[in-house]
């Protein structure tokens, strides 16, 4: 798949996690202690300006579920290889409130994550 667009997710940013499936994939499914092999794009829900993309980089990147955000460690179990899905993340299952010495901290976050691989 290419690499994606986000354009409108709403005028009011969600306070739960949201995930929509884009395209639902028929290989092996994520779990929670899963190690994915993923592409993804974030940007920020106000404005839509792209903080972080592994298709920018050019090449997929692999991580322990256990290791991310709280909004990937509940946003990807259940999503299969081959998949699309799309999470907006608020601040609590993200980087945190406003202050948290992250640069992302108080921003809800929107990804759009391709899972490649599982193990």
């Amino acid at each position: 798949m290419d690499k994606p667009e986000i354009e409108y997710v709403g005028d009011v940013a969600p306070t739960e996690l949201v995930i929509t499936d884009i395209v639902v994939g028929d290989g092996a499914e994520a779990q929670p202690g899963s190690v994915v092999d993923v592409h993804y794009l974030g940007v920020e829900f106000e404005s839509l300006e792209e903080f972080d993309s592994s298709w920018s980089r050019g090449q997929s990147v692999e991580f322990p579920l256990n290791r991310l955000i709280a909004g990937w460690q509940e946003g990807i179990p259940g999503m299969k290889v081959g998949g699309r899905r799309q999470l907006v993340c608020p601040p609590e299952l993200a980087y945190g409130p406003a202050g948290g010495g992250h640069r992302l901290s108080g921003k809800t976050l929107v990804f759009v994550i391709d899972l490649i691989g599982v193990s």
